[in-house]
């Protein structure tokens, strides 16, 4: 494996499980094996969530990215001591909590983006804390053409053409120049992480891939991004191509709505995914799951999807393509 990249991740929602699963995911010792991992958030949180998942972890807090150690039985933590531990409570969704949650991204956005990272994580967060702290829209910007949710569940890899939007708006949003686009940039992320010779799906629409859409937007813009040189099949009917990607005909599928490619993960197998997000210029993971109330404090979240995307993420960063 080439020289370990560096990834920050950010705990999550401090009333959250992600303190938790970060601490869980961290004390397994296969994170430290793809990459060199530092945290961003309070290490006085990250201490609570040490110990209330029953772990032998020193929190350690380290003032830049030259102070990390890559030590299993070490978190180091970036703090920047904006966070009042005591103006919260757990499992429940508090404006100081959102607000915070929006600053410890920015600030690994900004180690990012300064280069002192190769890539980011982000932990389980609170919507509805965010909304409450007026800083919402801190999280990336889905809009269509600009950024892509990328989901990951072993063989099974989808990105989301458009997300979070009502079918009517997704029939008037479709059009040639998107499905270009995003068949370039998809290519272009997956020969970055590893992917030599990317073979991508596109899926259709309408049932049997057969509609307007299809013929009038779909397939000219898979055609025109096969003319640029690009490994694409499609449209493919949408009830057939998953279960083509997961028999290892293709790397990776594009979805046209948030449903069509999410039901066909959670389905395929839901503990273990993770999400990336495409649009930053940099490589930045998440996890698909929230931040559970009823499971904080008692140490029994579950932190497969966590563990997965931090060894993921730094795999990927690397160039070393997907787990197979």
């Amino acid at each position: 494996m080439n020289k370990k990249p560096i990834i920050a991740t950010m705990i999550g929602d401090p009333a959250g499980i992600g303190p938790e699963v970060v601490a869980k995911a961290w004390a397994t010792g296969e994170v430290q094996q793809y990459s060199q991992p530092v945290l961003v958030g309070s290490q006085a949180v990250m201490q609570q969530a040490v110990k209330a998942c029953g772990l032998s972890l020193e929190v350690r807090k380290v003032a830049s990215i030259a102070e990390i150690n890559n030590d299993p039985a070490i978190i180091d933590i970036i703090d920047s001591g904006k966070f009042d531990n005591s103006q919260f409570v757990m499992g429940q969704d508090n404006a100081s909590c959102g607000q915070i949650s929006a600053d410890w991204l920015d600030e690994m956005d900004q180690l990012a983006l300064s280069g002192a990272v190769d890539a980011t994580i982000m932990a389980p967060i609170s919507s509805v804390s965010m909304k409450m702290a007026g800083v919402l829209d801190k999280v990336i910007n889905m809009e269509p053409g600009h950024s892509y949710l990328f989901l990951i569940s072993g063989p099974l890899r989808v990105m989301h053409l458009t997300d979070h939007l009502p079918l009517r708006e997704v029939c008037e949003l479709i059009n040639a120049p998107l499905v270009t686009k995003a068949i370039s940039q998809l290519d272009e992320a997956l020969k970055k992480w590893g992917i030599a010779k990317p073979r991508i799906a596109v899926a259709g629409l309408n049932p049997h891939a057969s509609g307007k859409e299809e013929d009038q937007e779909i397939t000219p813009g898979v055609e025109k991004a096969a003319a640029q040189g690009i490994d694409v099949t499609g449209p493919i009917p949408p009830d057939s191509v998953f279960r083509q990607c997961i028999e290892g005909h293709y790397d990776v599928v594009l979805a046209m709505f948030h449903d069509q490619g999410h039901i066909a993960i959670k389905t395929w197998g839901f503990s273990g995914n993770c999400a990336l997000i495409m649009g930053p210029p940099y490589l930045h993971m998440s996890v698909a799951h929230g931040t559970a109330y009823d499971l904080v404090g008692t140490g029994k979240a579950d932190h497969t999807m966590m563990l997965e995307a931090m060894k993921l993420t730094g795999n990927l960063a690397a160039g070393n393509g997907f787990f197979k």
